[in-house]
């Protein structure tokens, strides 16, 4: 579990890095599970590496954003990343 601090006026990149646990090999597909209250701007994904683009927030809110893949070889897993509202 992954853990960021975003302003509420912010909109901003976060990425979920699948290195290591992909051992060699490649995602396939990535999805962005997003809870109420933030918004999802835009989404990319390369080989390794899932990004997703956020705004929006409830000041001292916090939120639980999961990144879902599926890979090249067909495994499927998943990573949460907590955002905390505040103002910065």
């Amino acid at each position: 579990m992954f853990s960021f601090v975003k302003d509420p006026d912010a909109t901003l990149d976060y990425k979920a890095d699948w290195t290591l646990w992909l051992d060699g090999d490649t995602i396939s597909l990535s999805s962005w599970i997003v809870p109420a209250g933030l918004t999802n701007e835009a989404e990319a994904v390369d080989n390794t590496t899932a990004t997703v683009w956020l705004s929006g927030g409830t000041l001292g809110q916090k939120y639980e954003v999961i990144n879902r893949i599926i890979t090249a070889a067909g495994r499927t897993d998943d990573r949460t990343l907590t955002i905390r509202i505040r103002d910065k």
